[in-house]
């Protein structure tokens, strides 16, 4: 089928030969391309949108031939979450707590712990009491192991034992600390326990005993000081094997020099060796591998990535001493490893061997995996966000052996007889916890046949849709002759779609300004049988109902009168071009130049405004274009009083035949004949602005005259030094003088300044502020940007051509003593020291106490000097000069701490546009520059506050110019800042401060500075958790 233009275009092309008046039935049913011919099934590959009568490719496909149940629903089978026979059950993971699920794992798998747990009641626990809920640690422990024993689920949520515990779930915590911590807690509250076999059940497995002994040199005396341990924390650094770590724990270390240790015997410090003496060995032997390690140099924790051979059985014998009846050959259990290149961040897995069947799973939060043939590497899972650059190739392992840079804990258990009991390796689940283990199981079967139930009535809705679909699809071809309606396109396929409910038919959209079908809604519609649109009506209700009689005569009507005209736009057009470049003979019309110029484009936009003129009001707009447009022809020449425009370059006079032929289009522009007069209040008003340029430039003329140095600020008086021949100087502020300036320079385009304003140097007493030793060297630095020096002959001009609210002066005394000639000088009016003294304590309180302030930060080279100093930024903004150039005052009074305390006091005007205090800097006296700082090469600005510490400071600058903390040097004004807890406040770092950047050499351990990026705040560990008894 052709594109829906060339469609359009056909259903219309009859207009160029019919009138409007003579419009019949066929002409309107043209217009609805109601005759169309279908397509068929197989030739169209998407739908026809111009052709009403195709409907094909609207949905329809989803539902025509068999259909997989599975498609009538988005329900996942709840079954996917049972529990496969003889597997074990996954722990959710609450966002970041891996760590804690890897452990829960481990012990979960130690026997004779579970079985222990399981032995602790109390008194809520008796079995008369059915509505038992854990509560403690401990009981939540019991539930959690009862669970991932006998539960139906794949994977259970240890949400209640977590919270027990006070952890935050979305924080990762240091996981050696937290195996430490909660074995802690369990062996204290097993201690409790009324049972004796339950007290020690901790100490039993996990505890074993060695000794530190220390020989003397001198005498050769020996000390033991004998000690318990739950777990060997073995260095990796340098080491490539178990052996060689557990070596390294037993050597022996020398005592002497500053480390000397103190003889009894002797009564003296001595030189003396000390090892460690193995004595007994637990059950259970956690060895941890010290993977994360402090830093000195960065202060933080960072990740040894070295690769560790580990054995799957371990004769410790060789390093035990004493106790030979011991058995000393262990068995790998359990590997927990951490993924991931950072101390920081990564992720926990654990691989642990089922006690039972002596398989090796992967515990995975919720995922399970059977580890066999290839996937059987202990100890090796891919690292996260590791560069193939980074990684280091594994070195060969011997058959029994495993090697791994990520494992950080290795559990073996000593290795037993033959045991061919049965009940050794089978624990029971006491009834009390079996009871909520029951409950939890039928809540879970509850939910698998509620999401049975869903699946069930989402397939028989979705069997009953397709019976209905595949009923009246059908139907839906309209046959010649006989009735029809037109449906929205729309609601058919949201019909077929069902993936929402279908809502009602609402074809209020699709009607004319007569109540009818418009004719531009055809393509948005679809004509189908009367007999399926009565069963859709009667099925999901709606209206109203367009059928045959809903053809708008009217509109096709309208649409033929415009369309015809369309077609004679082109040759009127190039008949006006040709009269118009004719020669005017007779009376003539003015038209705008602009309006001629673009008088077809604006007929054609009126009738286009006229074809959709019958549209309802919610249907499209003509789209005349912004509102800086011409909408109306000849409205370029229309002054604003109604009349003609006074710009006689902006017209031009046509001839009547050409306004004639333009008058078609627009019978509503406005008429100028050739005699019309100009508007005279336009005329009046311009010979008024005229005049009044006239005396601006007589005026600024004449003040430039008597204030000639001023304007050129030439032989300008300084404080730096009195000048001679006068004891007094007046101040005006420097924003009146630059108003003036610019209105001097440009009288036409500036208006002209009346008032001085000195009122806004004052405080709200009268007094001044500030005194001249102040203005030159102390506070009021940023204050001398405001002010401007005149001598006293400038300041009797400026009284008698300006308003003069309050003078101000500096008066120079000179008297001579006993001690010799000295000079006072006083202000008019006088200082007021109250003021003063809160604006200086202001000062220093602002500058102490700021938030989202600005500093730049500036890196330099080896010599200390700046990166290419003379040069500023290349991607500086470009308005520094302009401002330079233009000196635009602008309003800064937030970065101005004197001004701000000033500019308040008084509410003065100017009669300018501007009247806003300006902080361009100027020398009293001397050349005016910008106060913008302007930045360098190498430098970059940062937003602070004071209550930041350094710490914090150098994290930001790592960002912006990728140096370490540890390798940033900081200074300002040659003071080094060492101090990363001090506050950037107390350091003296105020807003607009240039910090300097020496940086060292970068460092090679990235990991390293991975770390330090990602600790922003001080690690809490398990502070306030359970863990620590909170």
């Amino acid at each position: 089928m052709a594109p829906r233009l060339q469609l359009e275009k056909a259903a219309w092309r009859w207009v160029e030969t019919v009138k409007p008046e003579e419009i019949r039935q066929e002409h309107v049913e043209l217009a609805y391309r109601v005759n169309l011919p279908a397509c068929k099934r197989g030739t169209c590959r998407r739908n026809c949108k111009g052709n009403p009568n195709c409907l094909v490719g609207i949905g329809e496909q989803a539902w025509l031939g068999d259909i997989d149940e599975n498609a009538f629903h988005n329900i996942d089978d709840p079954n996917s979450e049972r529990r496969d026979k003889n597997t074990f059950v996954g722990l959710t993971n609450l966002g970041a707590t891996c760590y804690v699920n890897t452990f829960l794992q481990v012990w979960f798998h130690n026997l004779e712990l579970r079985r222990s747990l399981y032995q602790c009641h109390n008194s809520r626990t008796s079995p008369s009491l059915s509505e038992y809920e854990p509560q403690s640690i401990c009981e939540h422990l019991q539930y959690l192991f009862a669970l991932l024993q006998n539960s139906n689920r794949k994977y259970i949520d240890p949400s209640g034992l977590v919270k027990a515990l006070g952890l935050d779930t979305g924080q990762q915590q240091d996981a050696q600390e937290f195996s430490k911590l909660f074995l802690s807690l369990l062996e204290d509250t097993l201690s409790k326990q009324k049972n004796p076999n339950l007290q020690n059940v901790i100490q039993r497995q996990f505890c074993g005993q060695f000794s530190y002994v220390t020989v003397c040199n001198e005498c050769g005396r020996s000390s033991a000081l004998p000690s318990r341990f739950y777990e060997l924390e073995l260095n990796i650094q340098g080491n490539k094997n178990l052996t060689e770590c557990v070596t390294e724990f037993l050597k022996e270390e020398k005592l002497d020099e500053d480390n000397r240790y103190f003889c009894e015997s002797c009564q003296t410090k001595q030189s003396a060796t000390r090892r460690i003496r193995l004595h007994s060995i637990p059950p259970t032997l956690n060895l941890q591998l010290m993977r994360f390690v402090f830093d000195r140099q960065t202060g933080h924790k960072k990740k040894l990535n070295t690769f560790i051979s580990f054995p799957e059985q371990l004769d410790m014998g060789p390093f035990l001493e004493g106790k030979q009846d011991q058995r000393c050959v262990y068995e790998l259990s359990a590997v927990l490893i951490h993924r991931g290149i950072s101390a920081y961040s990564g992720h926990y897995i654990a691989h642990v061997k089922d006690a039972r069947t002596g398989d090796w799973y992967k515990f995975n939060d919720e995922e399970i995996e059977k580890m066999e043939g290839k996937k059987l590497q202990l100890g090796t899972e891919e690292d996260i966000a590791e560069t193939v650059k980074s990684q280091t190739r594994k070195p060969k392992c011997s058959k029994g052996y495993h090697c791994s840079r990520n494992a950080y804990m290795l559990v073996y258990k000593v290795q037993e007889e033959e045991n061919t009991d049965p009940s050794w390796t089978n624990v029971e689940v006491p009834a009390f916890l079996q009871r909520l283990v029951d409950q939890d199981n039928h809540k879970f079967e509850e939910w698998c046949n509620e999401m049975a139930d869903m699946r069930k009535q989402s397939v028989d809705k979705g069997k009953a849709k397709h019976e209905e679909v595949k009923e009246l699809y059908e139907l839906l071809p309209a046959r010649d002759g006989e009735p029809y309606e037109f449906i929205p396109l729309d609601w058919l396929k949201k019909w077929l779609e069902d993936s929402t409910a279908t809502k009602e038919i609402d074809n209020a959209l699709f009607l004319c300004s007569h109540g009818k079908l418009h004719p531009d809604k055809v393509a948005d519609s679809k004509r189908v049988s009367l007999q399926a649109a009565q069963l859709l009506y009667e099925r999901y209700s709606g209206g109203p109902r367009m059928d045959g009689a809903s053809l708008c005569r009217e509109c096709v009507g309208q649409r033929c009168r415009v369309l015809r005209l369309k077609n004679q736009l082109n040759e009127d057009y190039k008949e006006v071009t040709n009269l118009v470049k004719r020669t005017l003979s007779g009376e003539g019309y003015w038209v705008g130049k602009a309006s001629l110029r673009s008088w077809r484009q604006l007929a054609l936009e009126q009738l286009e405004e006229d074809e959709h003129e019958t549209k309802h009001s919610n249907g499209q707009t003509n789209g005349l274009g912004n509102g800086d447009e011409m909408k109306t022809f000849n409205e370029d020449i229309v002054c604003c009083h109604g009349s003609l425009s006074i710009l006689e370059t902006e017209r031009k006079l046509v001839s009547s035949e050409v306004w004639c032929k333009l008058r078609e289009y627009f019978f509503k522009a406005p008429e100028f004949t050739q005699n019309q007069e100009s508007c005279q209040q336009c005329l009046t008003l311009e010979q008024e602005e005229k005049d009044n340029e006239a005396v601006s430039k007589m005026m600024a003329m004449d003040q430039k005259n008597q204030l000639l140095n001023l304007f050129n600020e030439k032989n300008r008086p300084t404080l730096n030094k009195w000048p001679q021949g006068t004891d007094v100087l007046y101040i005006v502020p420097l924003f009146f003088v630059d108003e003036w300036r610019k209105f001097i320079r440009r009288p036409t385009k500036s208006s002209p300044v009346s008032n001085v304003g000195n009122t806004l140097l004052l405080c709200p007493h009268g007094g001044f502020m500030f005194t001249y030793d102040s203005l030159i060297n102390g506070d009021g630095q940023h204050y001398n940007g405001h002010v401007a020096l005149l001598w006293p002959s400038e300041w009797e001009v400026i009284s008698r051509l300006f308003i003069v609210d309050q003078p101000i002066s500096i008066h120079c005394f000179k008297e001579t003593t006993l001690s010799g000639p000295t000079t006072q000088y006083t202000t008019q009016p006088d200082i007021c020291w109250e003021c003063r003294e809160s604006f200086l304590f202001q000062q220093q309180r602002d500058l102490r106490e700021y938030t989202q302030a600005t500093i730049y930060i500036r890196k330099v080279i080896e010599d200390q000097r700046m990166i290419k100093e003379a040069v500023p930024e290349l991607n500086a903004s470009s308005s520094e000069a302009e401002e330079e150039k233009e000196e635009i005052p602008k309003v800064d009074g937030e970065k101005d701490p004197d001004f701000s305390q000033v500019s308040p006091f008084t509410h003065c005007s100017y009669t300018s546009a501007a009247a806003a205090p300006v902080t361009n800097m100027i020398k009293l006296g001397g050349i005016r520059r910008s106060t913008r700082h302007r930045k360098l090469r190498g430098e970059k600005a940062l937003i602070v506050s004071a209550n930041q510490t350094l710490k914090e400071l150098k994290i930001q600058i790592m960002h912006a110019f990728s140096v370490a903390p540890f390798d940033q040097n900081l200074s300002i004004d040659g003071k080094s800042l060492t101090d990363d807890s001090a506050t950037l406040g107390s350091l003296g770092v105020i807003p607009e401060s240039i910090v300097c950047l020496k940086a060292d050499e970068p460092i090679a351990d990235y990991a390293a500075m991975d770390d330090v990026y990602q600790v922003r705040m001080p690690e809490e560990g398990f502070k306030g958790t359970g863990l620590l008894g909170h």
